[in-house]
């Protein structure tokens, strides 16, 4: 068997005209190029390439890359465009839900153990992770220039760091998530996880993938097909989630929606989030919602079912 994983780079750099040709070489209709060049050079080819990749065929040989008949540039632009719509709807849903997060984190903490009990160390299952998050507060509390930082600082000579309602201002979603993870003491985490109506178990392990999809959101990667690493353990309640996911894929984003649109429903009960995901979804004839995990009859399942589907199309940008 012929391996070449120890072989050179040697891939040249293309001009973006070389690229457009490209492109065209393989089949991919090219209606206007000036605004492919334009793509091109202010998106890049290959913060593109996962867009166009659904328009391939199967080449005969390993490296070929040939385009289904008919696949056009402006389709590569429209898929483009969904995603970025789709990213801006999640990040608007999880900045609710991790707002409220963050308040029940305190809530709990600071009347069950004191405002600066969640300093406890015999709170935690890992000391090691417990230190590891201390010393992430405290450089980030002594680097904040917020007033709340600066006045504690120059106020109180001790504890050193503040109180659970001002670190929780300072810590990032993934240092207030390794905080709650590693409490010792499952009613501790129940008691957070409770007001959003699901167990902890099945909170916790949403709350991790939601951080990694918050990331990808942030940082404009794709998201619309993305397969993760790791799966949200299934809730049995309420009933209504329950039906949602059961058959979708368990590396999907199907499942997240549906995990975020029930706690949406806790936290922000008027948000037309729902009705906005499924329009969008609807709206644009080239996505595949299996791709996304989607069951195949999800119109008809709560609770993407009892709305009617949008049929306009999502327009690229750039």
């Amino acid at each position: 068997m012929v391996t070449h994983r120890n072989r050179p780079f040697e891939k040249p750099a293309l001009s973006i005209p070389d690229q457009v040709e490209l492109l065209r070489g393989r089949g991919l209709v090219v209606n206007h190029v000036a605004r492919a060049e334009h793509c091109l050079r202010l998106i890049s080819y290959y913060r593109l390439r996962p867009y166009w990749l659904p328009f391939e065929s199967r080449a005969q040989h390993d490296g070929d890359h040939i385009f289904r008949k008919g696949a056009t540039f402006e389709d590569v632009l429209t898929l483009y465009g969904f995603d970025q719509q789709l990213r801006r709807l999640v990040l608007d849903g999880i900045e609710s839900v991790e707002a409220a997060l963050r308040a029940q984190w305190v809530h709990h903490m600071a009347t069950t153990h004191g405002p600066h009990g969640y300093l406890t160390k015999s709170l935690y299952h890992n000391t090691t992770r417990y230190g590891e998050a201390k010393t992430l507060l405290t450089q980030g509390f002594r680097r904040s220039n917020d007033t709340f930082a600066e006045h504690y600082r120059e106020t109180y000579t001790s504890p050193p760091l503040p109180p659970a309602w001002m670190a929780a201002e300072v810590m990032s979603f993934g240092q207030l998530l390794a905080w709650m993870v590693n409490l010792k003491h499952r009613q501790d985490k129940q008691a957070i996880a409770k007001p959003f109506g699901l167990d902890e178990c099945v909170f916790t392990s949403f709350c991790w993938q939601l951080k990694d999809v918050r990331n990808i959101c942030t940082h404009h990667g794709r998201l619309w097909n993305r397969r993760f690493g790791n799966t949200i353990k299934r809730p049995r309640k309420p009933v209504e989630l329950a039906q949602a996911i059961q058959g979708a894929d368990q590396r999907r984003l199907h499942n997240t929606l549906a995990i975020l649109n029930h706690l949406l429903g806790v936290v922000a009960p008027e948000t037309p989030w729902r009705e906005r995901i499924v329009h969008l979804i609807t709206g644009c004839p080239l996505v595949d919602s299996a791709r996304m995990g989607f069951p195949r009859d999800w119109r008809t399942r709560p609770p993407w079912g009892a709305l009617p589907p949008c049929h306009g199309t999502t327009q690229g940008t750039n």
